[in-house]
């Protein structure tokens, strides 16, 4: 979810309903070199309380140190990236990667718990490919080392994200820790969350790319497994508003310019969800004047979501 779940959105997935958001993947040592981009991603929000801070990294030293300025800075908790399959993470031996050398994670892991007072989290995979399927024994020796929830995307690196997440698979981790367990992969609406927990008998679910263009679809999902009846899917003019508010909140935050551009991927999955989307959508995203488009959108009357995107 880089470059996905910044402010703006996890602001309007948690008004949505999310019990918890996480930020995106922030590299310990650019939080630590103030890499402007790094402390944007890691910027909690004043109003953010239910947020975790995603950190990665592959030396202990610089991991503890950026936990710690993060914990300093208002992180209620912090998350070890283990699972990011990208090749410029894995190739600093990082995310997926350190799935591969459980001791060198177990130290990442130690020195982050031991610098922070609040909860630490691990985010991992099933294993770095179908040979190497360890994420049970990582996740025991994480939760020895003080981890205090393990979440498990169930796809192996070699996968990335190709074929169906093993939510069966994620049954393993439930049964070697006694922490909390919550499942990944594919989860995108609410029968999915149901199968999902009965298959992997995980504590809860995490969704990530079917939020996209949906940021309101995880409460939606929370509500439903609570027994409660989900608020409807926003369409017609309510729709229009919710876009508009997280395209203002984008311009907000990042200001005029780069908040264009970083709403461009974030309006084409919005109006890919809208039934016949497709002009208003080739039309806004060629838009170089942040104020064109939201006069754009707000000229729009009405907007049907498709069927799919209302499931």
């Amino acid at each position: 979810m880089a470059g996905i779940s910044d402010v703006p959105f996890r602001s309007l997935a948690l008004r949505h309903g999310a019990g918890l958001v996480v930020s995106e993947m922030v590299a310990s040592g650019e939080m630590l070199n103030a890499s402007p981009s790094a402390r944007a991603r890691a910027e909690l929000g004043l109003d953010e309380a239910r947020t975790s801070v995603q950190l990665a990294g592959r030396e202990p030293g610089p991991m503890a140190e950026a936990a710690r300025m993060l914990a300093g800075q208002g992180a209620r908790i912090i998350d070890i990236n283990m699972g990011c399959p990208a090749k410029k993470v894995t190739g600093g031996l990082a995310g997926a990667a350190l799935m591969r050398d459980l001791d060198r994670a177990l130290v990442l892991i130690e020195a982050v718990v031991g610098a922070v007072g609040v909860p630490v989290t691990l985010k991992m995979r099933l294993g770095w490919d179908g040979d190497c399927l360890n994420a049970a024994v990582l996740a025991a020796r994480a939760e020895a080392a003080g981890v205090r929830m393990i979440v498990v995307h169930g796809r192996t690196r070699a996968q990335f994200y190709d074929g169906r997440a093993d939510w069966s698979a994620v049954a393993a981790v439930r049964r070697a820790v006694g922490i909390p367990v919550i499942v990944n992969g594919d989860v995108a609406d609410a029968d999915g969350a149901r199968e999902a927990l009965a298959r992997s008998g995980a504590d809860g679910v995490m969704v990530g790319r079917a939020a996209r263009g949906r940021p309101w679809v995880v409460g939606r999902i929370a509500a439903a497994l609570r027994g409660e009846t989900p608020a409807a899917e926003p369409e017609g003019a309510a729709l229009r508003d919710a876009i508009l508010e997280h395209y203002e909140a984008m311009l907000g935050f990042y200001g005029a310019d780069l908040g264009l551009r970083v709403a461009r991927k974030h309006l084409g999955w919005y109006l890919d969800r809208v039934e016949g989307g497709g002009a208003l959508r080739a039309r806004v995203l060629r838009m170089g004047d942040p104020r064109a488009v939201a006069v754009a959108l707000g000229a729009v009357a009405d907007l049907a979501p498709s069927l799919d995107a209302a499931a």
